[in-house]
């Protein structure tokens, strides 16, 4: 189906420059798909990579554009412990090799093999498990771990100690990693020694050293939402491909 939608800021503004912030592919995809004449303004067939859209105008991208677009692969998996994000060492096994046929959750047109290009989209250690988002788009990863993201990531943690409520308090606001201060997290006690994080930043092992710093240990730290991607029923070490509707709820959040 053709991607349609009518520019309605107060300047003109470069097309792919816009489509770029709009989240629907980045400015060197939308240059590419200029260049095709897959773009039109107002039914006429964008033809100068520096065109620029005016207030009112309506954009189309075809059929093909959009074909093109949704065919970079995007995949959830659920990562068990014990299983690297990426870059393993000797011995390890990269998230990347659990996508098999056979531990596939649903359907897919695609299954990833040794030349894919997937990459993980957020880290998530070897002793943590839970979603795990791989793509070889470049638009998701920057909406997911971009500098300007704002997306939520979601966690479930078992821990050991005593949770006292300054503990709380100082793990939702007033804490520093590396002589730099974190951002306010939303941390609430969901039952016995267990906490719910929700965090806007990613910070190497930065739960397992928030609660070190409040003299708690970390037994179990369970990922469960990216933005608006919840990891549901998705079995353990399975993994299924994201629909074009997530990814654009994704990039959109």
């Amino acid at each position: 189906m053709a991607w349609t939608r009518t520019y309605d800021d107060a300047e003109p503004q470069r097309v792919n420059r816009w489509l770029a912030q709009s989240g629907v592919c980045s400015r060197r995809e939308a240059e590419a798909l200029i260049a095709q004449g897959l773009v039109s303004i107002d039914g006429e067939v964008v033809g100068d990579v520096g065109r620029k859209i005016l207030p009112g105008q309506t954009l189309t991208l075809n059929d093909s554009a959009t074909a093109s677009l949704s065919s970079a692969l995007t995949v959830m998996i659920h990562k068990p412990v014990g299983v690297v994000s990426s870059q393993p060492d000797p011995g390890q096994v990269p998230a990347v090799r659990l996508l098999t046929r056979k531990a596939l959750w649903g359907e897919s047109e695609t299954i990833p093999d040794r030349d894919s290009k997937l990459a993980p989209v957020g880290r998530l250690d070897m002793d943590s498990r839970g979603l795990l988002i791989l793509s070889e788009d470049g638009v998701v990863a920057k909406a997911v771990i971009g500098p300007e993201s704002e997306l939520e990531k979601e966690y479930v943690v078992r821990v050991f100690g005593n949770v006292a409520s300054d503990k709380i308090a100082l793990l939702r606001h007033g804490l520093e990693l590396d002589e730099r201060k974190l951002r306010p997290a939303k941390v609430t006690v969901a039952g016995d020694n267990i906490l719910r994080f929700v965090l806007k930043e990613g910070r190497n092992r930065q739960i397992r050293r928030m609660c070190e710093l409040v003299d708690l240990r970390v037994m179990d730290l369970f990922r469960v939402r990216v933005g608006p991607i919840a990891l549901g029923d998705l079995p353990e070490g399975r993994w299924r491909p994201l629909t074009a509707q997530e990814r654009q709820a994704l990039i959109g959040a």
